[in-house]
């Protein structure tokens, strides 16, 4: 049985790794957020208990409780991830929704969220911190960098590489052996044909950047 967690960020992406966990039957103990608003509330009846910097429930991670970092802002949760591995030493765990698919034979990193629905084919790489949302697929040797989203619903075909940082939009298809550089983005329903650059937004079929 797996430790209870604790999540940072109680938000949007805070109440989808909580679904993920539950539907595991994972405990989770409490959130850790930094809106005053939420801190002694209930989101979806988990108590909101302090901020991510509190060292009370912080000594917790590593010892009775496991951690994962749900924080929306892409910066905020590097720092925090940085903060539990210089700290505490300590890294998040995976959230894999029970329905999902994931191959026995893909690489997974850590602090990934893998939402319902979504598959992970055979020999697929995920790096670490990725959010892979619900009824995405990732197909035969893609390669994804750390801190990548791929939305709802996106397809990304064998042998793609996508870099450290990139973000993909919901419905979006990569197809196969595509490269999307660091920290590009593609719109939502975009259909990928060539080769993205790092940094680059693109958007449409087939998706052209926008300047």
């Amino acid at each position: 049985m797996q430790n209870p967690v604790i999540i940072l960020g109680a938000d949007k992406l805070g109440t989808t790794a909580l679904d993920i966990f539950n539907s595991n039957n994972v405990i989770v103990y409490c959130f850790l957020d930094d809106n005053q608003k939420l801190q002694q509330e209930e989101v979806n009846n988990v108590a909101v208990m302090s901020n991510t910097e509190d060292g009370e429930f912080l000594k917790l991670i590593g010892k009775k409780c496991d951690v994962f970092v749900a924080v929306e802002d892409t910066a905020a949760r590097k720092g925090l991830i940085k903060m539990l591995k210089t700290e505490h030493e300590v890294v998040p765990v995976n959230a894999i929704h029970k329905f999902s698919a994931v191959s026995e034979n893909a690489w997974m990193g850590h602090g990934i969220m893998v939402g319902a629905g979504a598959i992970i084919n055979n020999n697929a790489k995920i790096g670490d911190n990725c959010i892979i949302n619900s009824r995405a697929l990732v197909d035969t040797k893609a390669e994804v960098g750390n801190f990548v989203e791929i939305g709802a619903g996106a397809i990304i075909n064998a042998d793609v590489v996508i870099e450290e940082g990139a973000f993909i939009g919901s419905g979006a298809v990569v197809v196969s052996g595509v490269k999307i550089g660091k920290n590009a983005r593609v719109g939502a329903g975009s259909v990928v044909v060539a080769d993205v650059a790092a940094k680059a937004t693109v958007f449409g079929n087939p998706a052209a950047p926008i300047k």
